[in-house]
């Protein structure tokens, strides 16, 4: 009766994802997700950082499309110039430039493009079905839930981003709390004194979500790629003298068909289970899909110099991964990830609450962003074979030109929310911050995870407290809620005796700093 019920809403999502207006949201974000892919630095953290702005004055069903595409299209498309380049467009296609490109040197880049692109289609509707089965399910629990259980589902949630984001396990705590100590900078709703303000009024109502989440991804990324902006040249140098395939030489062979299906399959069904846990989305399934590949396959020795199933598998895992970080995010107002957390910004900038009830209060939204991303996986397979040749040609844009358009855009967006002056300010200060920070290390993902978590941890906690007249005891008589901190602690256990972190998201993290760096040497 569930399944019945959940494909009728689904039929009534598409009615919504194909009216007109939100069909060209849907275009719009695919296409530009697809140009974001392809292009280093331009990934979709910043790109939806730089469009929050324009969201505050858009319907929100359509403008959370827009951002759903520019999202999933830049995972679907990352794949292209790393296979034909070595050059990954988005960080989490890094794996794939390990045997992609060994592909394309042989003279198979079409095969390589072809099997990307459609394990990337499959992984995609498969995970949109997982969405749609398992979000009412969960959202059905988590019903359930009371002030304890959030409490320590927040607890895990910011935990579990710290010990499995890329770095320091101490440096992800530091930005984890100094992002919880920047949630609570405004007005106490409890007693109604300002905090942390300092006497600024900008900020009585505490720190604009737009103005940090632009200065951290946006602007700060920016600025820590102009570093790098000089070897670009040698790496399109490298690039040049590989030549988009043509349409008639994208289609594989039945070997490669044969050889594929397993590991699109298998890496499906990693990047679905990975994709729902905080930190542990697309680039870690990547690596796990890789790593399951080499480890079963009959010639090991393969993988490095051409092994096809080192492109079908690990793209398989990013894309299923990417869209299954929705599930957290609009069932429990969990972000799995910095590009959630942004979403989830997005949403409370139209004045939605995500959690359990959004599917019953804003059904509209719910299904016809999960039925405008069946229809946007549909767009991708269309956008990205015929026009690699137009893709890689934007490589080509010298980035002295790209970058300080995309910084005037950032500030007159900014600019436009509420037409202060006081907030492009505030935005540079938070670019500023998030330059150093990326200089000593410290990724801003769990800053802004804290940030958005903070207000719903501090309420939470209040309130068990209230309940229980001040014993911390509760938070362990409810079993969800202790299972949740034995979780955190098993976590914790396990990054302190195995070394839980691997080796390969570290090289990732540093190819994410330098984008132009030979991937093949990360192998």
């Amino acid at each position: 009766m569930n399944l019945v019920h959940d494909l009728h809403n689904l039929m009534g999502g598409f009615g919504v994802a194909l009216s007109p207006m939100n069909f060209l949201y849907c275009l719009i974000g695919a296409s530009l997700g697809t140009m974001v892919g392809v292009l280093p630095g331009l990934g979709p953290v910043t790109t939806i950082a730089m469009l929050l702005p324009l969201t505050f004055k858009m319907p929100a069903v359509s403008s959370f499309i827009m951002l759903s595409g520019i999202y999933y299209g830049a995972h679907h498309a990352g794949s292209t110039t790393a296979i034909m380049l070595n050059m990954p467009g988005e960080p989490t296609s890094v794996v794939v430039c390990f045997d992609g490109h060994p592909m394309a040197r042989q003279g198979r880049a079409g095969a390589a493009l072809s099997i990307a692109a459609l394990g990337s289609f499959f992984a995609g509707c498969v995970a949109v079905i997982v969405i749609a089965l398992f979000s009412p399910l969960l959202a059905q629990v988590a019903l359930d839930f009371r002030a304890p259980e959030y409490t320590s589902m927040v607890i895990l949630a910011l935990l579990a981003a710290a010990v499995l984001t890329e770095g320091s396990l101490i440096n992800s705590i530091a930005m984890v709390t100094f992002g919880l100590l920047l949630g609570t900078v405004g007005t106490d709703v409890n007693s109604g004194r300002e905090r942390f303000t300092f006497g600024l009024s900008n900020i009585a109502s505490g720190i604009d979500f737009v103005a940090i989440a632009v200065g951290l991804f946006a602007i700060a990324e920016i600025v820590s790629r102009l570093r790098h902006a000089a070897r670009k040249q040698s790496a399109s140098a490298d690039g040049a003298h590989h030549a988009a395939p043509k349409f008639r030489s994208l289609f594989p062979t039945r070997r490669d068909f044969a050889m594929s299906w397993k590991p699109i399959l298998r890496g499906t069904a990693l990047g679905s289970a990975f994709g729902i846990l905080p930190g542990t989305g697309p680039l870690v399934s990547s690596f796990a899909s890789y790593s399951l590949e080499r480890q079963i396959a009959k010639d090991p020795s393969r993988f490095g110099k051409g092994a096809i199933e080192g492109v079908a598998g690990p793209e398989s895992a990013n894309n299923s991964a990417a869209l299954t970080h929705f599930i957290p995010m609009l069932t429990l107002g969990i972000p799995a990830g910095a590009a959630m957390a942004l979403m989830l910004g997005a949403l409370t900038i139209q004045g939605i609450s995500p959690g359990p009830m959004v599917m019953t209060e804003h059904p509209d939204l719910f299904w016809g962003v999960v039925a405008s991303m069946l229809i946007g996986n549909v767009m991708l397979l269309v956008l990205n074979l015929p026009m690699i040749g137009v893709w890689i040609k934007l490589l080509t844009i010298p980035y002295r030109f790209l970058y300080p358009c995309i910084l005037v855009f950032c500030c007159i967006g900014v600019y436009s929310i509420s037409n202060s002056p006081a907030d492009v300010v505030m935005t540079a200060a938070f670019g500023v911050f998030g330059y150093v920070m990326l200089e000593l290390g410290c990724r801003p993902a769990p800053l802004i995870l804290g940030f958005i978590l903070g207000p719903i941890l501090e309420a939470n906690l209040r309130t068990a407290l209230v309940v229980s007249r001040g014993n911390p005891m509760i938070f362990v008589q409810s079993p969800i809620s202790l299972g949740f901190l034995l979780v955190a602690a098993a976590l914790l256990v396990a990054y302190a005796t195995s070394g839980l972190r691997r080796r390969e998201p570290r090289v990732a993290n540093s190819m994410e700093h330098d984008p132009y760096s030979n991937a093949k040497d990360l192998s």
